[in-house]
């Protein structure tokens, strides 16, 4: 291809045969879902679903307009407008093979900041039957200690408040679903497609405690007739790097300014409890399941505790990405050994999965020399994903006798990672996590305190208590802040 396109609807004809891209027609698509938070990982998952299902059958009632609440959200809405609210997907094989695709399911994009109340209203339209979130571990607002909803969060507070013109994810669902309830219209379901253990149940927890508190009528409503499913999520989606846009336009001969990249590996395990309808999303891949526990629990404890382990202990040791941990034989031995000794005697049966290969297939997905996911990005909010991923592991084997070891070693040096900031050659990390602080503040503390990092008790919960856990954590600690060098403990667990 001599001149590069545009990426934009009319253009869609001038792209190769062997660019995939929409076959039905988008004009006739309405918006049956509204999804907050079209980040990477959306635009890899259910809109590859939703477009995937719009390609096979007749489904044009389930387009996706996509809604971002906040500032930071504008660029990605202006991209899409710009683009007709079109982007490439790039799906990168371990052996190499790149296939490209162009996504058509979202069909619209609104900005909450910029004018609550379109956003409000497009929840609250007819049309709408959905609305579903990936809105991060971190955007559910609630107490990892509790599990209650953290009403002293001031946007929080401004929503109660100021009920017209919301802030958070609670308030502009509260707001949509007084609307519908005041029109006579059927309630929509709330989705999340979040790596949150029971997530379709936290959500509505969070909802009703923040809607019982500004309408308790409402929330009445709400407990009655909106369902939240349980769902579980898995797709490798790295960041979008300038390389990736590089790509399309030298190889492909396209101009996307936002693309997405993503392992060919994809699963979607979802509790069959609608309000208003769905799609049929099995038709193209999707599991609808009674009970998603186990699947729940197999990914949170495996995929992404995994994640967590390498991304901590590589991260200190040097590694820059998931793959090139994998690439040495001692950080994937380590996974391994975390994951058959001390995740997998934890887990609930899994009906239809053999958890070797499951786990097989983790190691060579992580090893993809393709999908280049950062460390930094594997470890970014590490305070809201490991009381999820990792700290009910070492709970659960303490509790039957098991093995803590390989997991108390990624606390400590989640610790020592927080407190130096730095690998073992003194390049700095790029630490993002909203209790940054808290967390340096607390770690620096460990030479004089041991158990200092593990007073947070909204991340650790009771885990101070526990003198085993703790006697093998100051062991631990300790040896890490005489030698700062990961490996060695790693080669002495093993």
């Amino acid at each position: 291809m001599t001149e590069l396109v545009q990426l934009k609807q009319e253009n869609l004809h001038l792209l190769t045969d062997e660019i995939a891209r929409p076959s039905y027609d988008r004009s006739k698509v309405k918006a049956g879902i509204v999804h907050i938070g079209v980040g990477g990982f959306h635009r890899s998952h259910e809109a590859y679903y939703t477009d995937a299902l719009m390609n096979e059958s007749e489904a044009s009632d389930w387009g996706i307009c996509g809604v971002g609440l906040r500032e930071a959200d504008r660029k990605i809405g202006d991209i899409l407008k710009a683009q007709d609210y079109l982007y490439t997907l790039i799906v990168k094989h371990p052996q190499g093979k790149v296939e490209t695709c162009v996504i058509g399911s979202l069909i619209d994009f609104k900005l909450g900041c910029d004018d609550p109340g379109a956003v409000i209203d497009k929840m609250a339209s007819a049309d709408t039957k959905i609305v579903s979130l990936t809105i991060t571990e971190g955007g559910y607002n609630f107490n990892p200690a509790t599990g209650e909803f953290d009403f002293g969060d001031a946007d929080v507070r401004h929503d109660l408040e100021h009920p017209e013109t919301p802030k958070t994810v609670f308030g502009y669902l509260t707001a949509a679903l007084k609307k519908r309830r005041a029109q006579g219209l059927p309630a929509v379901t709330i989705q999340s497609c979040d790596n949150i253990q029971h997530n379709g149940n936290l959500t509505r927890k969070m909802v009703l405690a923040f809607a019982g508190r500004q309408d308790p009528e409402l929330a009445r409503w709400i407990e009655s007739d909106v369902c939240f499913p349980n769902a579980m999520v898995d797709r490798i989606t790295p960041v979008t790097t300038p390389e990736d846009i590089a790509y399309l336009r030298s190889e492909v001969g396209l101009n996307d300014q936002w693309p997405v990249t993503c392992e060919p590996f994809t699963q979607w395990v979802i509790e069959d409890s609608f309000s208003n309808g769905r799609p049929a999303w099995e038709k193209v891949g999707a599991q609808f399941v009674p009970d998603v526990t186990p699947y729940e629990k197999m990914k949170l404890r495996l995929l992404n505790a995994g994640h967590s382990v390498l991304g901590l202990l590589g991260s200190i040791h040097g590694h820059k990405t998931i793959d090139g941990c994998v690439a040495d034989p001692l950080f994937a031995t380590y996974l391994r050994r975390f994951m058959d000794v001390e995740a997998t005697p934890v887990l609930d049966p899994v009906e239809g999965i053999d958890l070797d290969a499951y786990k097989d297939s983790l190691i060579e997905r992580f090893g993809n020399p393709n999908i280049k996911d950062s460390l930094a990005r594997i470890c970014l909010e590490s305070s809201a994903k490991l009381p999820v991923f990792l700290v009910p592991t070492i709970t659960a084997n303490l509790e039957r006798g098991g093995s803590i070891k390989y997991a108390t070693l990624v606390i400590a040096a989640w610790c020592f990672y927080s407190d130096k900031g730095v690998d073992r050659h003194g390049a700095r990390l790029d630490i993002i996590d909203a209790m940054k602080d808290e967390l340096h503040q607390a770690a620096k503390r460990t030479p004089d305190d041991t158990l200092s990092f593990l007073k947070l008790e909204p991340v650790f919960g009771n885990l101070i208590h526990n003198k085993q856990f703790t006697a093998l954590y100051t062991e631990i600690i300790q040896a890490l802040y005489e030698n700062h060098d990961i490996s060695l403990r790693m080669r002495k667990l093993l």
